[in-house]
């Protein structure tokens, strides 16, 4: 099994910072917000945005996949009582001449190897596609 770790401290009532190896990433802890970090919900977000990007780096090799860029939207909802996302849309929208079914074919890899995926599938309602830039 692998086996991951992160230190995390309050800078002060606005922010905190994670940490792991040499990278850091700052967070959003106010209660009003701020524009400049994450806040747990979006970093809930990004941590599956990398998760797909990182899995299209393992897989397309694999595949042996044309790609020549690859964005993601994604949108969450969240319900107040009790407070949790209750629900996860994202887009993956890839620039390639790869036909329609390498395209879902890709998808389909993502959707099955991805651990943070794996992991929100089984505790929200995740819903995705994949399409071709236009």
């Amino acid at each position: 099994m692998l086996e991951y770790s992160v230190n995390a401290r309050r800078i002060d009532g606005h922010g905190a910072v994670a940490r792991t190896g040499d990278a850091e990433i700052m967070l959003d802890t106010d209660p009003k917000g701020r524009a400049d970090a994450f806040n747990p919900a979006e970093l809930l977000l990004a941590s599956l945005a990398a998760c797909i990007l990182k899995g299209t780096e393992r897989v397309i090799p694999l595949l042996g996949f044309d790609l020549r860029a690859i964005e993601l939207r994604l949108n969450g909802q969240r319900q107040d009582s009790p407070p949790k996302m209750v629900r996860i849309d994202y887009e993956i929208v890839v620039d390639t001449d790869e036909s329609d079914q390498r395209i879902d074919l890709l998808h389909r890899n993502l959707r099955k190897y991805g651990t943070i995926y794996n992991t929100l599938a089984d505790a929200t309602a995740l819903h995705g596609t994949i399409r071709r830039k236009s």
